[in-house]
């Protein structure tokens, strides 16, 4: 039967202070992270999917009509690990060479990548990712995840409002800003990078 566990965070709920809140940590990881997770195992027992890794649950049930429900609460369990992962405390610093390059310098990376996040309208998230063999960078709507249209993700951005309105309230440039600068994971990044080179 499928039962997906929540995974550990790499640090504690009050180590990505200031720029992301214990209050926010408890709320996004410990409330609607733990609420997806719930929802999947709830949706997923004694279906087709119940026994499926969850990138397979994904791809599969993007295709299928009468799985909506599971497509979207395991996309938002994916999308949110990834994001979880992408964050550390006393991140940000200098972007690597190879994806500062990618994009004609690290000025040039960080105006493209807050740029897509602030443009995206209501929920949804940012990403950095491989497509065709090509650093890019995209945006997703909702629960939607590069994975469910093969395209490899390299980092990600949560631009719902859960993930900054305690501490940033409609600021949602501020929290791009504060992403960016003092919050990427850039060693995960690294390792997703060469992973999928």
């Amino acid at each position: 039967m499928f039962s997906l566990t929540q995974f550990p965070l790499n640090f504690s709920d009050s180590e990505m202070a200031p720029y992301m809140s214990k209050e926010t940590i408890n709320c996004h990881y410990g409330k609607h992270l733990a609420t997806y997770i719930k929802n999947l195992n709830d949706l997923s027992e004694n279906t087709k999917y119940a026994d499926m890794p969850l990138e397979e649950i994904i791809i599969k049930s993007a295709k299928d009509d009468s799985a909506k429900k599971i497509f979207n609460n395991a996309a938002q369990v994916f999308n949110h690990n990834f994001f979880f992962n992408s964050i550390c405390p006393n991140g940000g610093g200098e972007v690597p060479a190879e994806i500062a390059n990618a994009f004609g310098g690290a000025d040039k990376f960080y105006a493209e990548f807050k740029s897509a996040a602030a443009g995206v309208f209501g929920s949804g998230w940012a990403w950095l990712v491989i497509d065709s063999g090509t650093l890019k960078i995209m945006t997703t709507s909702n629960a939607d995840t590069p994975i469910a249209h093969n395209i490899k993700p390299i980092l990600a951005l949560d631009v719902w409002e859960h993930a900054y309105y305690l501490d940033y309230q409609n600021r949602r440039a501020d929290f791009i800003d504060a992403f960016l600068s003092y919050m990427i994971n850039w060693d995960f990044v690294l390792e997703n990078l060469k992973l999928n080179n």
